[in-house]
């Protein structure tokens, strides 16, 4: 079992940035590939960002690619998903979770054994 713990998110305007971090306790972060997804109000959770336990390798989604970057630092059990530019459309609750497949899988919520209880981030025009 892992336990993920997401902090970091708030109100913000857009064009502003924002880290979000999810913190792991329980086991090894290093033994998972992480990856991040979003909850609009009224929406299906959707993929965000993931990278794989080295992190050797990320992979985003079209709407956020070229303004968010997935991290991560396995000595303090941690992954980071620094947002910059943001807009109003990337107001959400943050959900951070753990998989051990990477693939075309880590695309899909299905794919992930372990969800943080998430962090809201709220963009104004």
């Amino acid at each position: 079992q892992v336990q993920l713990v997401e902090s970091g998110g708030g109100w913000v305007q857009a064009g502003v940035s924002l880290r979000l971090s999810c913190e792991a306790s329980g086991r090894t972060l290093s033994n998972y590939h992480m990856g991040w997804f979003r909850q609009a109000p009224g929406k299906e959770r959707e993929f965000v960002a993931a990278i794989n336990w080295s992190g050797s390798l990320t992979t985003y989604a079209d709407s956020v690619k070229g303004r968010f970057t997935i991290s991560r630092d396995n000595a303090k059990n941690t992954v980071y998903l620094q947002m910059n530019s943001l807009k109003p459309e990337d107001t959400a609750v943050y959900y951070c979770a753990a998989t051990s497949i990477w693939g075309r899988g880590v695309v899909t919520t299905t794919s992930y054994n372990f969800w943080g209880r998430g962090t809201q981030v709220t963009v104004s025009s």
